[in-house]
């Protein structure tokens, strides 16, 4: 566990918050857009040759591509949507999105 951790007279530790962190966002690089939401991010993903796969659960949202083995699997609620799965996407989408700060 890195970050900077602060003890207080008791003894006791926590994590200190970041100030400096900010939040990534996954961005379309054609159109600059910045996406914000599953259906947003689904009409990309369909543009470019990926479908909805079915077959991964009740709290998955998955995207599989037939020219390739590539799944893409995602929590189906979009505040869990983190640069984990950004890099993800932008790997098996090279030059088509990049994860930035905002």
């Amino acid at each position: 566990m890195s970050g900077v951790w602060v003890f207080n007279p008791k003894g006791v530790m926590r994590q200190a918050e970041s100030s400096g962190s900010r939040r990534k966002s996954l961005v379309y690089l054609p159109t600059g857009q910045v996406v914000s939401s599953y259906s947003a991010l689904e009409q990309i993903l369909t543009g470019l040759g990926w479908e909805r796969y079915y077959g991964g659960g009740p709290d998955l949202f998955q995207f599989h591509k037939h020219s390739s083995n590539d799944l893409i699997s995602l929590p189906k609620d979009f505040s869990k949507f983190n640069s984990v799965y950004m890099y993800d996407i932008v790997i098996k989408n090279p030059n088509v999105f990049h994860v930035k700060d905002i």
